[in-house]
């Protein structure tokens, strides 16, 4: 087997992980759905997924601060993910049962995302590979992922939304166990203690940091916990509905392919203003319309909802260095990305089940509210944390 470049090494991992991503995020809903579940008890499940990921992300990513030691623990999560991919085969329905498989499954696929975007990160930093390029490999995925999951499961039934995730995850541990060359490492000189969380939290920029992608990225709660659902009572099939996540994530791709002539020289707050304006109109117009042309907007939208004040992120973090990127990207996918996800998704499906559609108005407020927080990279600042 040849050994691949820290540029294949990573690219072919985003698009394992992202593959099963794109059956998870659009359709594991519609199969809680299957099982019997009510709208308000799929909110507080993936509810309870987000929040799970949150705290994995508090506790378990920190732990993994040395940049050499990422790969195994990637290694170690892809195994126990499809170990608990597998679980939800037996669980009959049951509420509790599915709860607890919930937290499993969050428990690998938390940690997994910011530790695969800190090696990204350390790669791109010593210039071995272009993250925005990189990265756009999983966004494929996850296209491919939405588009499979959506086609089965509108021909052979919803139990293919767990199956075709099953493969993908195998496949996700198959690219994993590889090196690469040149392996991740640190000379001993630059070695460091963890930094810590709450000193992090204790840095104004941080805060603010925090609570700007919050807004941004939480507004997409309703639409990882509903849309699927709000479509298909419009009317439209699994396949198609698999069609429209995929459309978003082609916008995404777009996006980070073209990141770096579409937006060098922009400042961070010209980024996240982008991505604030983008959100009001996304979510505005999916509390309005069901109609096919609308939609279609809507998801090329996803281009600048995410993409963008993703982008604009990891801008912020790179400037932290590299000691500090694992703690951060543990903390942007612990709060903005977990524990307010997880708040907002089980607020939508209380807000679903009692206004339907009109719950998106909520997520365009959060939008408007974005426009408010400024934020500035300051380097140093961080870099003190630790010291």
């Amino acid at each position: 087997m040849l050994t691949p470049t820290p540029f294949g090494w990573v690219s072919q991992y985003f698009f394992g992980f992202f593959f099963v991503y794109g059956v998870y995020l659009p359709f594991w809903s519609m199969w809680f759905s299957g099982q019997g579940v009510s709208a308000s008890d799929i909110g507080l499940l993936i509810g309870i997924g987000f929040a799970t990921r949150c705290i994995a992300n508090l506790v378990l990513t920190p732990l993994v601060h040395r940049i050499q030691h990422v790969i195994p623990a990637l290694r170690w999560l892809s195994l126990a993910g499809i170990i608990f991919i597998i679980i939800h085969l037996v669980t009959g329905g049951s509420f509790w049962l599915l709860a607890a498989v919930t937290v499993l499954v969050n428990l690998c696929f938390g940690p997994i995302v910011p530790l695969s975007d800190a090696l990204a990160n350390y790669y791109a930093s010593i210039k071995k590979l272009d993250y925005g390029f990189s990265r756009l490999w999983g966004s494929i995925a996850f296209i491919a992922g939405s588009t499979i999951a959506g086609f089965l499961s509108a021909h052979y039934g919803l139990g293919m939304i767990v199956w075709t995730a099953l493969v993908g995850m195998a496949v996700t541990l198959i690219f994993s166990l590889r090196n690469i060359e040149p392996m991740p490492a640190i000379s001993p000189e630059k070695e460091q203690h963890r930094p810590s969380l709450v000193a992090l939290l204790s840095v104004p920029s941080v805060v603010r940091f925090l609570a700007l992608t919050a807004l941004i990225q939480g507004s997409h709660a309703a639409y990882f916990g509903f849309s699927s659902i709000h479509w298909k009572e419009a009317g439209y099939t699994e396949d198609v509905i698999g069609y429209l996540w995929s459309l978003g994530v082609v916008a995404e791709v777009v996006v980070f392919a073209l990141s770096r002539r579409l937006f060098s020289g922009w400042s961070l707050r010209a980024l996240f203003m982008l991505a604030s304006l983008g959100a009001i109109v996304r979510w505005g117009l999916t509390a309005s319309t069901t109609d096919l042309s609308a939609l279609v907007v809507i998801q090329l939208l996803h281009g600048v909802t995410f993409a963008v004040a993703h982008i604009a992120a990891i801008q912020y973090i790179q400037h932290a260095g590299q000691h500090q990127m694992v703690a951060l990207q543990a903390l942007y996918n612990a709060i903005p990305m977990g524990a307010v996800i997880a708040v907002m998704t089980a607020v939508s499906g209380w807000g679903y089940e009692s206004w339907g559609a009109s719950v998106f108005w909520l997520m365009a407020v959060m939008g408007v509210l974005s426009l408010f927080v400024k934020v500035r990279p300051i380097m140093s600042s961080v870099k003190e944390v630790s010291s």
